[in-house]
């Protein structure tokens, strides 16, 4: 009886250590140890009506921060810079797209809400829906409703709900 209750505590031990080396080997968990590409910090876009901009993107929630040169947006831990006229208008200014100004922002906003929140709030800002709202498969790789609307320098939005 003992020495079957050893070699069974051994077969188990060493099944156990097999399944964590495999796992050790698995796409997921070599991307968790490896160093990598992990997401977003910021992305950057030239602005032109920065007035209206900054009004929009207050009004759809977004905390705003103004600077001299750049105006940055947040939401979670996700930020828009969006660079003022005359800093991407310079010659000198060459950290950038070499042909990027507006509109050349397409950007994709995940809404936590219904339909009916999110139609209410692009209804306070004055957006007029360009499509939508229709299946679209997001970055999550899965199917949610998006609906697409411009910003006063005509980037275009998508904003897109997915199911809980």
């Amino acid at each position: 009886m003992e020495n079957s209750r050893r070699a069974f505590i051994k077969r188990a031990i060493g099944a156990s250590a097999a399944v964590s080396a495999a796992g050790a080997m698995s796409p997921s968990r070599a991307d968790a140890q490896s160093p990598g590409v992990r997401g977003f910090d910021h992305v950057a876009l030239p602005m032109q009506n920065v007035d209206a901009m900054l009004a929009f993107y207050r009004a759809l929630g977004f905390q705003v921060n103004e600077g001299p040169q750049v105006c940055s947006v947040h939401f979670g831990p996700n930020m828009i810079n969006f660079h003022r006229p005359a800093m991407w208008q310079s010659g000198t200014f060459t950290l950038r797209a070499p042909a990027a100004k507006p509109p050349c922002g397409d950007l994709c906003f995940v809404f936590d809400g219904t339909p009916a929140a999110l139609k209410a709030l692009l209804d306070k800002v004055g957006a007029k829906v360009e499509t939508g709202p229709v299946n679209r498969q997001g970055g999550r790789q899965i199917n949610g409703s998006s609906t697409y609307i411009r910003d006063p320098d005509q980037n275009l939005l998508e904003f897109i709900i997915y199911p809980a």
